[in-house]
């Protein structure tokens, strides 16, 4: 143990000083505790008084040590004409190696002292026969039981106040995790959301307006702009939709339109529009049966894997034909696109990879399945998503 662990505390100096002079007060004004029963010279009480009020200046640095000292302290006082001082240093003493001192110590010393208590009683009960002989086992319960269990009791209040900062803490943390998760999940959800809604019709526009650049011919460059004009106007939609949604909504604000499998024509038309310059065709096979629509979740999910497939068709598939077909089986919903694959003539639009990330995290947390990549001389998407609505919320 160093020196530094070892220094006093100053309220412990100054309890000291205090306990040692109010002592001092005591035996030099002749108040001793036991005038008839000493065997020792009168100075003999300033001893264990000076002792213990030493072992003040350690009760919260080593309390195990204060306690035995202050304990052949007390009783040598017995011997003596006896000091109230020391009593109440010692009593201080057993208090403050209950709080400060080790958990095992502190469970024990309130037993120990309480067993200790009841035995005195009896012995004293039963040698001296005497109802005043319960005094002497009252005064060592109020000198040793009493203050190991009021050290208990504070003891376990301290803890229980530590365990219940550190649970707030922990709470808070957890909330703050909670809301750093939600933070993200929302960040990455705009981030499909934007992705998906603006790709398609930017991509257009890249395509287009290099073709316009490439073919310099009046004809090419009046039905480049056409297109461009298209997908800028519908592009500047989505992305005010987009901001609407960010927005808080107020009580009375409409509800947003949310893309359904409903508008797949729509969209493979405008595709078609998009990619003839190309030349890609786009088919549209909904094998869906009649019935309730599914959950709005699922339909967005859905419609923005084909919107996406769609875009990059847009951008990588060679001439040919796209096909696209959305089916319903049971509980399952299947979402496939077919693209050529090859080299590809004329203009391209760049890609970063991001939709595929996109697809992917669409159909993942709805619990479904996603996959893609080239087969032979295609490029295929396969999305399996649940169209149960307790699937979904669940």
């Amino acid at each position: 143990m160093s020196a530094r662990s070892l220094r006093p505390h100053r309220d412990d100096v100054l309890l000291a000083v205090v306990s040692v002079l109010a002592g001092l007060a005591l035996w030099s004004l002749g108040v001793h505790s036991n005038n008839s029963r000493h065997l020792l010279p009168d100075w003999a009480a300033l001893v264990p008084l000076v002792v213990l009020g030493a072992m003040e200046l350690l009760r919260r640095t080593a309390p195990r040590v204060t306690l035995a000292v202050g304990t052949a302290g007390i009783i040598a006082d017995q011997f003596t004409l006896g000091n109230l001082a020391t009593v109440l240093i010692f009593t201080d003493l057993m208090y403050a190696a209950v709080v400060y001192g080790k958990p095992a110590m502190a469970r024990r010393l309130p037993v120990s002292t309480g067993l200790i208590t009841v035995a005195v009683t009896i012995a004293a009960v039963a040698w001296l026969r005497t109802p005043q002989a319960l005094l002497i086992g009252v005064i060592t319960g109020i000198v040793s039981f009493g203050p190991a269990l009021t050290g208990a009791t504070l003891r376990n209040h301290r803890e229980a106040a530590v365990a219940a900062r550190l649970r707030a803490e922990q709470t808070a943390l957890l909330a703050e995790m909670d809301r750093s998760q939600a933070v993200a999940a929302e960040r990455a959800r705009m981030a499909r959301e934007l992705h998906d809604m603006v790709a398609n019709h930017l991509s257009a526009i890249a395509i287009h307006s290099t073709a316009a650049l490439s073919i310099d011919t009046p004809e090419t460059s009046r039905d480049a702009l056409g297109v461009i004009r298209e997908n800028s106007v519908q592009g500047l939609a989505e992305m005010r939709r987009l901001i609407g949604l960010l927005r808080d909504a107020g009580a009375e604000q409409e509800a947003v339109a949310v893309p359904s499998l409903d508008g797949l024509e729509a969209l493979l038309g405008q595709a078609r529009t998009n990619g003839s310059a190309s030349g890609l065709d786009f088919v549209l096979v909904d094998e869906r049966p009649p019935g309730p629509p599914l959950p709005a979740p699922v339909e967005l999910a859905a419609y923005r894997i084909v919107q996406e497939s769609l875009t990059n068709a847009l951008k990588h598939a060679s001439p040919g034909s796209v096909a696209v077909r959305v089916a319903r089986t049971g509980g399952t919903l299947t979402v496939a696109v077919d693209s050529p694959y090859g080299d590809r003539p004329g203009p391209r639009a760049p890609g970063s990879g991001a939709g595929l990330v996109g697809m992917r995290e669409r159909a993942e947390l709805l619990g479904g399945e996603f996959t893609a990549g080239r087969s032979g001389s295609l490029w295929r998407v396969r999305a399996s998503l649940p169209a149960e609505v307790e699937a979904v919320e669940a």
